[in-house]
């Protein structure tokens, strides 16, 4: 609304936020894209699906330091919480001993 009447008004931004009761930088605002939230996924996937013992602190730092990406922890993060399953799924979870060994009868 605020940026038709922008346009097709030719009213100041600072006037017609001051109208709508928005502040500048709301009216300005541009969502990341998707796609670029693809391929943090994707890279995720494939760090999880290489090395199936690092955590997201882990990931983070390699995507960060190592790869040279400048995504924020908290994108990774979002990013991580919703295909945490999806993730979760394809790793294989190491088996543990189902019975518990018995303890021997002390000796006295």
């Amino acid at each position: 609304m605020a940026r038709w009447a922008v346009a097709q008004r030719s009213a100041t931004i600072g006037l017609t936020c001051q109208a709508f009761g928005i502040s500048q930088t709301c009216y300005r605002y541009r969502a990341k894209l998707d796609a670029e939230n693809a391929v943090v996924v994707a890279w995720l996937i494939r760090l999880t699906n290489n090395q199936r013992n690092w955590g997201f602190g882990l990931c983070f730092l390699y995507l960060r330091n190592v790869k040279g990406f400048k995504w924020n922890h908290k994108r990774l993060a979002i990013s991580l919480n919703e295909n945490w399953s999806r993730m979760c799924q394809r790793r294989i979870m190491p088996s543990r001993a189902t019975s518990i060994t018995p303890i021997p009868p002390s000796m006295s």
